[in-house]
């Protein structure tokens, strides 16, 4: 990246182009619940081709034209599908698709590396899939920078004012960028993404989790001035101390403005709990905002129509959508993390 070039990472409600989707296959971890994951993604596919592009990563040609059979029974509008083939380990594109910043005005894409969250999973296909991308010409001529740097998409939350919202524990973990301290890896995110501020994170671990602590399982910003954050009010639940803790730190930080952040409180569904009795990290603060639209996840939960109606209340003039996601937890994600959204200008 050159040395003048002033980056910014725009915040999720900015124009996209489109939204990916790494599609799940019987050759990975989704094998035993394909049948009830791949509706999501079908849901879930045909809601972002309302709104804009969807890109569809295929584990090959027989893959590729199984899922279109799918999404010809939902009636979706094929010129707003992009199919790209590449083997893939898992769905996660939220973590293994590339970030994108405007450098001066123009967007490039940034294919940071990918390695499992810390090494827990195989991911050596995965982190080929935004090179496959790039080779197959979906993007155009938007340039792309491969770098050095381990970093997931769910882990960084930006405002559009050069304010990052991240969590110690997944961004400065050992088991990413080795010994590198926090003033280092802020001079990293500085350059690349055009990070100015840094509000950190030492409280908000969900039960279940496997990435350390995302922020985009805990705390989002809807705007510039507003983060919606889960919140338990229950003091029997085994999150309850760290998600108040959580908080606490929230009310703590300060917007760009200088003012304390409007913090909205997004209630935690009932415990969900996968067959050997271990909890799935189910949260509403999982959402995307895509344009003219939220995608909410919903667990079947009486806690949904609450969810959705306070980020309704978080995003007025946008149409807020909510997409069963249960099957999604039992992978222990959620919509957020099987989705990554490009600028205008990006996806062709």
């Amino acid at each position: 990246m050159s040395q003048d070039c002033r980056t910014y990472l725009p915040p999720e409600w900015a124009p996209q182009s489109g939204v990916m989707l790494t599609w799940p296959h019987a050759h990975g971890d989704w094998a035993r619940n394909l049948a009830i994951v791949e509706p999501v993604f079908v849901d879930l596919a045909a809601n972002i081709a309302r709104f804009e592009r969807v890109l569809i990563v295929c584990r090959d040609a027989a893959h590729q034209q199984h899922i279109n059979r799918l999404l010809v029974e939902r009636s979706l509008d094929p010129d707003r599908v992009r199919f790209v083939v590449a083997p893939s380990n898992d769905t996660w594109a939220r973590d293994h698709g590339a970030l994108t910043v405007i450098c001066s005005g123009e967007p490039q894409l940034l294919d940071f590396q990918f390695n499992g969250w810390g090494g827990k999973y195989d991911h050596d296909l995965d982190n080929g899939i935004t090179p496959a991308i790039y080779r197959a010409g979906v993007f155009g001529d938007t340039p792309m920078e491969t770098l050095n740097l381990i970093l997931e998409g769910g882990a960084v939350e930006v405002d559009g004012s050069g304010t990052l919202l991240a969590t110690r524990s997944s961004v400065l973990s050992s088991t990413r960028n080795g010994e590198l301290s926090v003033q280092q890896m802020e001079q990293q995110l500085s350059h690349y993404l055009g990070i100015e501020r840094f509000l950190w994170l030492d409280h908000g671990t969900l039960s279940g989790d496997d990435t350390d602590g995302h922020v985009d399982t805990l705390a989002r910003f809807c705007d510039r001035d507003t983060i919606a954050y889960c919140h338990s009010d229950n003091p029997d639940d085994m999150d309850h101390a760290e998600l108040v803790a959580m908080r606490e730190e929230l009310a703590a930080f300060r917007s760009i403005t200088g003012d304390p952040y409007r913090l909205v409180p997004l209630p935690m569904p009932a415990m969900k709990m996968d067959e050997d009795g271990k909890r799935l990290p189910a949260t509403y603060a999982n959402f995307l905002i895509i344009n003219e639209a939220v995608l909410v996840p919903t667990y079947e939960d009486p806690a949904d129509e609450q969810a959705l109606a306070l980020l309704q209340q978080c995003f007025p003039g946008r149409e807020v959508i909510g997409i069963n996601a249960l099957p999604l937890i039992l992978q222990y994600g959620s919509l957020h993390c099987v989705t990554m959204q490009f600028p205008e200008g990006v996806i062709i």
